[in-house]
């Protein structure tokens, strides 16, 4: 059901929430789930050995899908700014669905040598390009069917998606892990996820083809045949490289409490793998209330204040939390320790979405999203699992922390020196202001 008159400030529009999120979940479900089964799957792609070397391989071919980001920026970016982005939020969870049912049927080293790694490896390709395209097209949808003054709150539900998408990978994990044995999950269990990745990607599919386009993007009339091209992009190159830089530190520092943590649990900590899912699970259950409250929190006193917050907190307490969590031997002392690495991460994640697509008008909004968070997620947030291997792997692990913190650094100078765009207007035409008459809004309730 549609509106003709303004809604009333106050509302929030939840059907658009729950249409740009729940294939979000999905996407990241399913991006995340390799990551959470590598330790059970690595051995099945690679010869026998060194256990570290063969998650090295799986977390370099993870890697590799990160690479496929940018490309998946550029193409499903400009798709979103040409087509709309309720067009690029279907076509995502489709080539999603297609590589989870890939590395569901994909055959072993055992059974084919090497061939079933390079299934996985195209399936992680298929993975990149659709997350690639993903998190804009997310993104730029949900912040423009936010009302003025709660769009903090309505995109900080693009995290509380992704993290419930990868609880839902935890949870299935941890019960997979009670009801089957070790033997069992190593040989054929670590596939079920996969399936149920890609018939959860079909089902999504299904609902996002019943969502209303976003009232910012058809209102936009100008600009219409520069719409997503690399050109237009380039004049905002400014905003481009800010996207970068302030991505920078906030993407490693996600990637190392929400994947690695539990390898880094279990093969640091020496806790069980059951006890090191069941605290990542926990850690990221509260991680995800806490969204909704600090995107809030960024509509009353800006956006800025939280980056700033988290850059200190990522830059200074990264080497002290690491280095606890490396000793800890409790299932109590890693739970608490883990909460409070993820609560300084709050400070980035629950609005990151929301910052970038304020920096970019609506013409090449999503393409201005896509490609430069893409590009930084591609050389720091693919690569800080891989990095941390290697310096374990180099008998220098506490090197790690120091590159994570180097990172926070970087991107808390951006913090401390770039515009604040809380209250940015989204369309020129507009202002932000109240609806046209007679035109759609993804408001409605």
């Amino acid at each position: 059901m549609t509106d003709s008159a303004p809604p009333s400030p106050a509302r929030t529009p939840w059907r658009a929430v729950f249409g740009g999120s729940i294939g979000n979940l999905v996407e990241w479900y399913d991006w995340f789930v390799y990551a959470s089964f590598a330790t059970y799957f690595a051995g099945a792609f690679f010869p026998k050995g060194n256990d570290t070397a063969q998650l090295l391989n799986t977390a370099g071919i993870f890697a590799v899908g990160f690479f496929m980001r940018p490309v998946g920026g550029w193409l499903l970016g400009r798709f979103a700014d040409r087509r709309g982005r309720k067009a690029a939020l279907t076509l995502t969870v489709t080539l999603m669905s297609a590589s989870a049912l890939l590395i569901a049927i994909a055959p072993t080293y055992d059974q084919v040598g090497y061939f079933g790694a390079a299934v996985l490896l195209v399936a992680r390709l298929l993975q990149g390009l659709s997350v690639g395209g993903e998190y804009a097209a997310s993104a730029t949808y949900l912040t423009e069917a936010s009302r003025p003054g709660g769009r903090g709150f309505v995109s900080s539900f693009q995290y509380v998606s992704m993290t419930m998408g990868q609880l839902i990978g935890l949870g299935l994990q941890i019960v997979l892990q009670h009801t089957m044995s070790d033997d069992a999950l190593h040989s054929y269990g670590w596939r079920i996820p996969f399936i149920v990745g890609a018939v959860g990607a079909a089902v999504v599919f299904w609902l996002r083809r019943n969502l209303l386009e976003t009232e910012v993007y058809t209102e936009e009339d100008a600009h219409q045949d520069e719409r997503g091209t690399i050109a237009e992009l380039l004049r905002h190159r400014k905003e481009a490289v800010l996207v970068i830089a302030l991505t920078m530190g906030g993407t490693v520092a996600y990637y190392t409490y929400t994947t690695y943590l539990t390898k880094y649990l279990s093969n640091t900590a020496g806790l069980s793998k059951s006890d090191a899912s069941l605290v990542s699970f926990c850690a990221l259950f509260l991680f995800m209330l806490l969204q909704p409250l600090a995107g809030s929190l960024s509509d009353r006193i800006g956006r800025r204040p939280l980056l700033i917050t988290f850059g200190f907190g990522s830059m200074l307490g990264t080497v002290p939390i690491m280095t606890a969590l490396s000793h800890t031997d409790t299932f109590t002392g890693a739970l608490l320790l883990s909460l409070a690495a993820l609560v300084i991460v709050t400070g980035y994640t629950s609005i990151n979405a929301v910052v970038k697509a304020e920096l970019f008008p609506t013409h090449v909004r999503a393409l201005g999203v896509a490609l430069p968070y893409a590009l930084a997620n591609a050389m720091f947030g693919g690569t800080a699992e891989y990095v941390a291997l290697w310096f374990k792997k180099g008998g220098a692990e506490s090197g790690y922390y120091w590159y994570v913190s180097a990172c926070a650094a970087v991107s808390l100078i951006v913090y401390l020196t770039m515009r604040e765009t809380r209250d940015a207007a989204l369309s020129r035409d507009r202002a932000d202001g109240p609806a046209a008459p007679g035109k759609q809004r993804t408001t409605a309730v």
